[in-house]
């Protein structure tokens, strides 16, 4: 969840400093089918771009989907924690690219992963064209900030063997700052995060830097909307699952770590991105019809800002610019409706006779 100060992260607690929350962390509230969009099919890649390792087989036992955008320092270290561990159970590796930076091609040639190109922008395009190349029956959906332990492929391999009557599955997912950021405790960490608990069950939603899904879940469905971008981009595509009838399993056994670098560790990029994270944040409450008033917005902001002074906490200057995110967004709606009611030409007074 985000933090209840309106923080940035997305995972399974509610924090306790202030009065409103968030909501694209997850909740029991079922909502009905988003408008979808079509999968645009991948751009042809060729043989010797493709850098598919010859040790997977042909036909391989399930697929991984990386979606990246010009992180190649991060894509290096995913493809090196994930490609040991996708030889050893015959699991193709497909990175599907969105940037323009050369070095990902090289990265991902490098560590003998499939490389396609995005044929358009966004996690979810990326998604869509990497699970209409997959060859795998069950696709796992991993992002390219991620870091897996040993045994993380075998057990998600494993907790969709078990239970052949789920289709959609998600395991826990670390948060890892390498910079260090003084927190005080209150407050999950400001990036993605997911943990419910030691044991397999099921849940309503998970995330998409760790989820797993069966090809028939996905023809079932259809894509994942591509039109949604930050907040809500696999979220969506879950409770359309959800009103089909469709269960998520969370598989306890199948973590791995979400990174943020020592770079990316400041305050400064923690804050930059999680502003703009509380934009894409209100926009997908707007869209789902759930958005707190500005009243509300506003709120929830003053407490992180007490939460700063009274804890001496650096995470609530970042849960402070999630929150400052999402209240220049409810700002905006507030003006689009202003403008909206605004009396037109043709319907102000006319002057009157001998005016």
């Amino acid at each position: 969840s985000h933090g209840a100060c309106g923080g940035a992260t997305r995972g399974t607690t509610r924090a306790s400093c202030v009065t409103s929350d968030a909501s694209s962390s997850p909740i029991d509230a079922r909502c009905g089918p988003a408008t979808q969009t079509q999968p645009t099919s991948p751009a042809p890649v060729s043989a010797a771009d493709a850098g598919q390792n010859d040790l997977v087989a042909s036909q391989p036992t399930a697929s991984i989907v990386i979606p990246t955008r010009d992180r190649p320092e991060y894509l290096g270290v995913t493809l090196a924690s994930v490609m040991p561990q996708a030889r050893t159970a015959d699991v193709e590796v497909l990175v599907v690219d969105d940037g323009v930076d050369a070095e990902t091609a090289r990265v991902a040639q490098l560590h003998g992963a499939r490389l396609l190109r995005a044929p358009a922008s966004g996690a979810n395009a990326a998604r869509n064209a990497g699970l209409t190349a997959a060859a795998g029956d069950l696709i796992v959906l991993i992002d390219d900030d991620v870091e897996a332990p040993p045994g993380w492929l075998a057990a998600m391999l494993r907790g969709a063997a078990q239970t052949p009557d789920r289709d959609v599955f998600g395991g826990p997912i670390r948060a890892r700052l390498e910079g260090g950021l003084r927190s005080c405790g209150r407050e999950q960490p400001p990036i993605t995060t997911l943990d419910r608990g030691p044991e397999d069950r099921d849940v309503d939603v998970v995330w998409g830097a760790n989820m797993a899904v069966r090809r028939r879940a996905w023809e079932l469905v259809g894509p994942f909307d591509e039109t949604i971008v930050g907040r809500g981009e696999e979220e969506d595509w879950q409770w359309r699952y959800a009103a089909r009838g469709g269960h998520v399993r969370y598989l306890a056994a199948a973590g791995l770590d979400h990174r943020r670098s020592r770079a990316d560790s400041t305050i400064w990029r923690l804050s930059l991105a999680a502003y703009g994270l509380g934009r894409t944040a209100r926009r997908y409450d707007v869209r789902r019809g759930r958005a707190p008033r500005l009243a509300a917005e506003l709120r929830t902001l003053a407490g992180c800002v007490w939460h700063i002074g009274r804890r001496r906490c650096l995470n609530g200057v970042v849960l402070t610019a999630h929150s400052a995110g999402r209240v220049r967004e409810a700002v905006a709606d507030r003006a689009r409706e202003a403008v909206r009611f605004l009396p037109g030409p043709s319907s102000r007074s006319a002057p009157g006779p001998g005016s």
